[in-house]
């Protein structure tokens, strides 16, 4: 058995020593360089586009939207989004003319001698202005006024989250080669192989058999390479059918930071009614989140943030409102959480505000009104099966020693010129997609035996970085009973493999991996040399679309965690000096892998906390550069203890759920709170900026 083991991972020894071959790697014979030619207003029309006469450009490919064979659009949930600009600017950055040529000098110089002119039109940039709404959910259980009649106590807070930049450490890049029959091959970093391909299919009016998609060795996507991909993918393509060459698209950091998406910035309001004893009797969440100049995924991100805005607790009336709306800002999309980071944030500091008001200790809030198994959430869904609730928050208050270290620290002085606090937060993210999008989706991977006694696993599944080709390999290895060593995962390539659904919402191993136990299992049951299995809903699983009623997510994984920190009074400086978490996956496939993910999470979710802050001039990235948007280093990672519980989950492989997403949700809350114990300074805003926490603290 490897399940449960730590094996070496699969994509390991090519990384380490150089072998493994990035999409900036690749040369192709002829093979050109793409370049990108961006709006510099947030709003307006173009009046002309001027060709410097002086600058020789036959030697350079030009591609506007009158070469786009297809629909001029970047194909997702709507079809907003051109592929290049016509007319109609909608935010600064955005793509209007792609270029190609030889070297990347010259195209440095092409970029130089075209001058585009505009006719400005006033833009909007504050969300809570705009008039333009891309999607709108209402969910609710019970009485609302009812609720709020019997209420001892009516607690309101507004708190507000930011944008939030991926910065993967291999920054967007594609290469598309066309061939002489009109087929079109694209190799790049992505996580969707899939999505690529329908992309490309519906852009260049093409059949499935002539777009094949590969996905290269990818460093990094947490969510920004999800569809985005697809926006560069049809670039390059563009420029190789008007150039009959190969052409190879590469961002640097700058434009990668600039023009690509974010995590959607938001506010969210609570109004929460609790009776004496600190139990909540009925709550009003409204929620706001900024899409940006088109959809993308923003309805998706939107639906999850709703599901879980009421967080972990049992409340048996409620009504949520979220909307999201159009700003003039370089589109948000998807990102490690997908909306429960945001919504998060905001029901802990809630939490947290409730406890103080009512002078309850903030853990006894959270164990009166966690939810248990059998519980019902805000979506009517009966908790069945594999509620780490309880497990998680025992064992993080143990291990931290958090009761004790609380009374420890407040004898410390108040005229310290540092101070410690101690902060909790709890949480929980469905694993999977929302609703029926699963049982949709119906994603489907197989295993065939080569010659060589070799077991090859065909999937989509992206290996990103997280580790997902080895927990896989290790999942079929062991429901077949053969040689971890014997099992080979492919890469992704839409000409061999099968669509098993894109690598996002904490899905691959519960889901992909449970397909592939599945065919496992058929292929030795019934001595074949090739199965394949498509993906079914757990039974008693139902969802209702248009309610928004029923089991949102066929399982949940959990978390708490514990944050100290130190704040120094004279610079407001934040240093997070300790992390304990407790985090629930149902069961650790490869505990190594698992905890790299905890960890790898929660220094994301520190940066989302503390440093990281998206600055905007006119609808313009300004700290587009590593040296000026701040994330976390060596030297910012606190100690972390981490701690893997295990409440199987009947429906995935050996009692796997999701745990990629998880781990963003809790540190910036639990890092909140913290300062709000060293401080007496209650944050409703990230992140926690000396410059903001000073204007809370001097005020």
């Amino acid at each position: 058995m490897t399940v449960g083991e730590n094996p070496l991972r699969k994509e390991g020894i090519s990384k380490l020593d150089g072998t493994a071959r990035y999409v900036d790697d690749l040369v192709l014979p002829g093979m050109l360089f793409g370049r990108t030619v961006r709006s510099t207003i947030p709003r307006g029309i173009i009046r002309s586009i001027r060709f410097d006469p002086s600058f020789d450009f036959s030697k350079v490919v030009v591609a506007d939207y009158g070469d786009i064979p297809g629909p001029n659009c970047v194909p997702l949930i709507e079809r907003d989004q051109p592929l290049l600009a016509e007319s109609v600017i909608n935010h600064y950055d955005e793509p209007i003319l792609l270029l190609a040529a030889e070297t990347k000098e010259l195209l440095e110089a092409a970029h130089s001698a075209i001058t585009i002119e505009y006719d400005e039109h006033p833009p909007i940039f504050e969300m809570e202005r705009s008039d333009h709404i891309f999607k709108e959910y209402v969910i609710a259980r019970g009485d609302t006024d009812v609720g709020f009649a019997r209420a001892a106590h009516i607690i309101t807070g507004e708190y507000r989250v930011p944008h939030q930049e991926q910065l993967y450490i291999e920054p967007q890049g594609m290469i598309a080669v066309p061939s002489s029959d009109g087929s079109l091959k694209i190799l790049g970093s992505l996580q969707c192989p899939y999505y690529v391909h329908r992309a490309i299919k519906e852009i260049f009016d093409l059949t499935d058999d002539k777009v094949t998609v590969i996905q290269t060795t990818t460093g990094g996507g947490f969510g920004g390479k999800e569809e985005y991909p697809s926006m560069i993918a049809a670039h390059t393509a563009l420029l190789a059918r008007k150039s009959g060459r190969p052409v190879k698209l590469v961002y640097d950091r700058a434009e990668d930071i600039a023009a690509t998406t974010k995590r959607h910035p938001g506010t969210i309001k609570h109004r929460t009614g609790i009776d004496d004893e600190g139990r909540i009797v009925s709550s009003e969440i409204e929620i706001l989140l900024d899409g940006g100049a088109y959809v993308t995924l923003t309805p998706v991100v939107l639906s999850r943030a709703a599901i879980h805005a009421s967080g972990p607790y049992v409340c048996p009336n409620i009504r949520i409102t979220a909307r999201s709306v159009m700003t003039n800002t370089p589109p948000n999309g998807a990102f490690r959480g997908f909306g429960a980071p945001q919504v998060t944030f905001a029901y802990e500091m809630q939490m947290e505000k409730i406890a103080a008001t009512l002078g309850i200790d903030p853990v006894t809030i959270r164990k009166r009104n966690m939810l248990h198994e059998g519980d019902i959430t805000s979506t009517g869904q009966v908790l069945k099966w594999s509620v780490g609730s309880e497990a998680v928050l025992d064992a993080v208050l143990e291990r931290s020693d958090y009761e004790n270290r609380r009374r420890e620290l407040e004898k410390q002085s108040v005229d310290a010129s540092k101070r410690r606090g101690i902060g909790l937060s709890f949480f929980f993210h469905g694993a999977g997609f929302t609703g029926s999008g699963e049982a949709k989706m119906k994603a489907k991977a197989g295993i065939e035996l080569t010659d060589d006694g070799t077991v090859r696993i065909l999937a989509g599944a992206a290996e990103i970085g997280q580790g997902a080709g080895t927990t896989l390999c290790q999942i079929v290895a062991d429901e077949l009973g053969v040689d971890f060593d014997k099992v080979e995962i492919i890469d992704p390539d839409t000409s061999l493999v099968p669509d098993s659904g894109p690598t996002v919402a904490s899905r691959t191993c519960m889901v992909v991996g449970q397909v592939l136990l599945m065919a496992a299992r058929e292929l030795k049951e019934k001595g074949l040399r090739k199965a394949f299995y498509s993906y079914s809903s757990p039974p008693g699983i139902d969802w209702d679309d248009e309610t928004y009623t029923g089991d949102a997510y066929p399982a949940y994984s959990w978390g708490a965690e514990v944050v100290e920190v130190e704040v120094d009074m004279d610079t407001f400086e934040t240093r997070v000096v300790k992390i304990t978490t407790a985090q629930d996956m149902g069961r650790a496939i490869h505990p190594m892998i698992v905890e790299g993910q905890i960890e790898g999470g929660t220094l994301q979710a520190v940066g989302y906390g503390l440093f990281e802050d998206v600055v905007m001039e006119n609808g313009r990235v300004v700290n587009n550069r590593m040296t000026n948007y701040i994330i976390p280093t060596s030297l910012d990672a606190p100690d972390m203890e981490t701690i893997l519980i295990e409440k199987e989950y009947p429906y995935g492989p050996f009692g796997a759920k999701g745990i990629g997403e998880l781990p963003m949700d809790g540190a910036a809350p639990a890092i909140a709170a913290a300062v709000f114990n060293a401080t007496g300074a209650f944050v409703e805003q990230i992140p926690i900026t000396p410059e903001r926490l000073m204007e809370k603290l001097v005020d």
